[in-house]
């Protein structure tokens, strides 16, 4: 019986179902032995290349990184901790899907629901555009507790004096301001008192997260709220230092 030649690395490569490319990095990486070559420089793969190169794939398939397939065909302890590692990783990574699909169920029905952080879609409704758009900047820039705060703030009804504020306009008259600040600060002081630690956040450089997320917490305040209700905010302050209610 003849032997046939080696196979090339085209033909490889098509016998086991890849590309010549990912062949070549195999090569450079380590994983796949260089074959012999033939007198006029040819490369001729035998069935062993063949065997090689198909376990490689077989773990690429399972989703094994490349850089850990070496270590996963070194020793049975070394697979054992590549298969253990890649299952955490696919049981997290089903855990989040299942979190998004859950909450993809709920923008189906309620789309403004993409436009919040995750968790706070049954406040989607009561909600103004500015009011979406801010706390999704709080995500980006607070700690977890901080987002569980304003999120049960949000679930609370909101008071005729929080309703007015959210809708002051921008020409709003001193009167009016200094009317509503007024009512407006010992509802501020309340839920100061209820949570005193969103107090400390400027202190604490946006909850540990880095002074530059509090500059930005700054500015969509600055740019998400109208001249007017920045003013009432500033008022709101002030009348609760000077009634001894600051802090």
């Amino acid at each position: 019986m003849r032997t046939r030649r080696g196979w090339s690395t085209r033909e490889l490569a098509e016998i086991a179902g890849t590309t010549l490319k990912a062949v070549r990095h195999y090569h450079r990486i380590g994983l796949l032995d260089e074959p012999e070559r033939t007198a006029n420089g040819y490369k001729q793969y035998g069935i062993g290349h063949l065997v090689r190169l198909l376990r490689i794939r077989r773990l690429v398939e399972l989703g094994v990184p490349l850089a850990d397939i070496a270590v996963a065909q070194e020793s049975d302890e070394g697979a054992e901790q590549v298969f253990r590692t890649l299952d955490a990783g696919l049981a997290a990574s089903i855990e989040r899907q299942q979190r998004i699909r859950e909450e993809l169920a709920g923008i189906l029905r309620h789309p403004d629901r993409a436009e919040l952080p995750p968790g706070f879609g049954e406040v989607a409704g009561g909600l103004s555009e500015d009011e979406r758009a801010f706390l999704l900047v709080c995500s980006r820039v607070f700690e977890p507790w901080v987002l569980d705060i304003l999120r049960e703030l949000h679930s609370a009804p909101r008071t005729a004096v929080a309703t007015e504020f959210e809708a002051l306009a921008e020409d709003a008259s001193d009167e009016t301001r200094q009317s509503l600040a007024e009512r407006y600060a010992p509802e501020v002081h309340r839920e100061q008192q209820k949570y005193p630690h969103l107090r400390k956040l400027s202190d604490d450089g946006a909850a540990g997260r880095g002074p530059r997320n509090w500059d930005v917490f700054l500015r969509g305040i600055v740019e998400l709220y109208n001249p007017a209700q920045i003013d009432v905010l500033q008022r709101v302050e002030a009348i609760n230092a000077r009634n001894g209610r600051s802090g």
